[in-house]
């Protein structure tokens, strides 16, 4: 199953490289678009949920890096909530392992 590193910058312009499984995150998020953090997080929800599932699908356990990556980054978003207008840059897709 081919995995995928992602780079994003949060609202506080410190950037984070997050993990996916599965090339799943290429369908929600294009490189140098900016979202909305509650966008961003709804899509982090679906690609790295679909992620694990695929890895289960195959190997019969879900992708405990998938849903690791997925709480840190519902951990990181919380600090930001307070935030008149957070945004999310999604910077660049990092291919391979």
């Amino acid at each position: 199953m081919p995995e995928i590193r992602f780079q994003i910058q949060w609202p506080d312009g410190t950037q984070e490289t997050c993990y996916s499984p599965s090339l799943v995150v290429k369908d929600y998020f294009e490189p140098g678009s900016t979202y909305e953090l509650s966008d961003f997080m709804a899509r982090s929800q679906t690609a790295l949920t679909i992620a694990s599932d695929r890895v289960k699908a195959k190997y019969g356990m879900p992708c405990s890096l998938a849903l690791g990556q997925l709480q840190s980054l519902e951990t990181r978003a919380q600090t930001y909530q307070d935030l008149a207008d957070p945004k999310v840059q999604m910077i660049q897709f990092i291919p391979g392992g």
